[in-house]
């Protein structure tokens, strides 16, 4: 039992590593831009190969940025982090990115090459994040959006070789609402990253002005999330009932979160939020997809 029990939470904590959640949400990215572009479903090894592109560049870089961020972590007390608890030594996260990035790479090389020079070319930016990018914030607050945007385009890219503007416009969406959960994220970690004198939104606005911008871009995401229904720019989600009911409600989720933010900026409430603007994300991500399968 006891073994299980060691087993269960050293697997967990890989997951929390790696972030394997977002894995999951990246592959759905893909799949809406395969199926948008394709006008179809994308061919099963195509897909494959890009889904393990994204999973083992998304672990393994996730797992180098917790490897340089642990004396942060330590002192926002992330407790969330498997490297802070102590559940997994710092050495294998550097074993993660050394093993996961190459794979990556190979299996972005099974879809085609311009798939290829895009894997080649987040990782390059991935690592410089997290070695240097990271401590100039604001920086890497629009770095990691660009990592929420670009799998959109990749799994577009690998099924066509021209991009439909729907997909560009979706992939901003996710930009903008990236940067918004970033900026919220730099207002939880502000006294860490003061210790640090690492530059970040708060640094320069101050929390709550931090947040403010935030609001902006979550309210800016939801006002572009109702383009493709209103304006003729792709048949499958023009006056799409179905696209707009389930878009919806991650617009009252996002909304709520803008509107909440505002006034708070301790690190539990804003933890709270964060989680219900990522599920808003999902969601959102789901409205897409029924868009596309339309």
């Amino acid at each position: 039992m006891n073994e299980c029990s060691t087993v269960t939470e050293k697997l967990k904590a890989v997951w929390q590593l790696a972030r394997l959640e977002h894995g999951l949400m990246i592959a759905v990215a893909i799949l809406i831009g395969a199926l948008i572009a394709g006008r179809g479903l994308p061919p099963a090894d195509k897909f494959l190969f890009a889904f393990l592109t994204a999973l083992f560049l998304e672990a393994g870089t996730f797992a180098l940025n917790d490897y340089f961020d642990l004396e942060v972590d330590r002192r926002n007390r992330r407790m969330d982090r498997p490297l802070v608890r102590g559940e997994l030594n710092p050495s294998s996260a550097v074993y993660m990115y050394f093993i996961l990035v190459p794979a990556g790479l190979a299996a972005s090389f099974m879809v085609n090459m311009t798939c290829f020079e895009i894997a080649a070319i987040n990782v390059v930016l991935a690592t410089l994040y997290d070695v240097k990018l990271k401590e100039t914030k604001v920086v890497g607050n629009f770095y990691i959006a660009f990592v929420m945007a670009i799998p959109f385009i990749f799994g577009a890219t690998a099924v066509s070789p021209s991009i439909p503007f729907i997909i560009f416009l979706i992939a901003f969406i996710a930009f903008l609402s990236g940067v918004a959960r970033e900026i919220m994220k730099d207002v939880m970690d502000f006294e860490g990253d003061a210790a640090r004198r690492t530059k970040s939104f708060p640094t320069y606005l101050g929390k709550r002005g931090a947040n403010a911008v935030a609001s902006l871009f979550y309210i800016l995401a939801v006002v572009l999330s109702f383009i493709p229904f209103v304006f003729s720019i792709d048949s499958a989600y023009y006056r799409d009932y179905t696209y707009l009911s389930i878009v919806l409600v991650t617009d009252i989720m996002l909304v709520y979160t803008a509107v909440s933010i505002i006034s708070r900026v301790d690190a539990k409430s804003l933890g709270r939020f964060r989680k219900i603007s990522l599920l808003g994300i999902f969601v959102g991500l789901v409205a897409f997809l029924a868009g596309a399968f339309a």
